[in-house]
């Protein structure tokens, strides 16, 4: 008969330390959101979650890190969606439509949010470049998939850059003025702007 052991496994251990770096980033976040970057202290960031400061120095040495972790959350979200798009079935159109509505719908929760919201003007020298990084890699995504769209005629667009930034500048907007508590969920905000966006691109009969 085997023992039943008190003691955490590894896999157990690890995956505690993962389950506490993710409520600091969730709060962090949230708070960067409310309050923004510079007028929120890792002290507050501590005080909501009913911790010590020192505790969140064991995972992110300074706030910094923390943005960048933030934010790398929020990228990461983008990519993972960005890929899915690419695997689905249907044209190019159809793959671009079911990325921006991800896309907003992301903006509109925590790690999105943060992205959109925190300048990375706030990140020290060398937490920027790897963010611009991640940031270059996501641009070319989406611009590949627009361009994959044009080139099948799902997409009549004479100027793909500029589609791409304006996509992209009508979908942030939500970030700063989607209310949870209103009318709309995040997927009917989300649903009914990338209608009105895909108007503007789709193929005149």
């Amino acid at each position: 008969m085997t023992e039943v052991s008190p003691f955490r496994t590894a896999e157990q251990k690890e995956a505690e330390r993962a389950a506490k770096r993710d409520a600091v980033l969730s709060a962090a976040a949230r708070m960067f959101n409310e309050r923004g970057f510079a007028n929120t202290s890792l002290d507050d960031v501590a005080a909501r979650l009913g911790i010590s400061k020192r505790t969140i120095y064991h995972y992110y040495p300074t706030k910094d890190q923390v943005l960048l972790a933030c934010l790398k959350k929020g990228m990461g979200q983008l990519r993972d969606a960005a890929d899915d798009a690419r695997g689905r079935d249907g044209d190019g159109l159809a793959r671009l439509e079911y990325y921006l509505r991800r896309y907003a719908v992301i903006s509109m929760e925590d790690f999105g949010r943060c992205v959109i919201r925190t300048g990375v003007e706030e990140l020290k020298p060398e937490s920027l470049a790897e963010y611009r990084v991640l940031k270059r890699d996501m641009d070319a995504a989406v611009q590949a998939m627009l361009h994959a769209a044009v080139e099948d005629g799902s997409i009549a667009c004479e100027n793909e850059k500029l589609a791409v930034f304006a996509l992209a500048g009508a979908l942030n907007w939500p970030a700063r003025w989607h209310d949870p508590e209103g009318a709309l969920s995040r997927e009917e905000i989300a649903d009914q702007l990338v209608e009105f966006l895909m108007r503007g691109l789709r193929p005149r009969t």
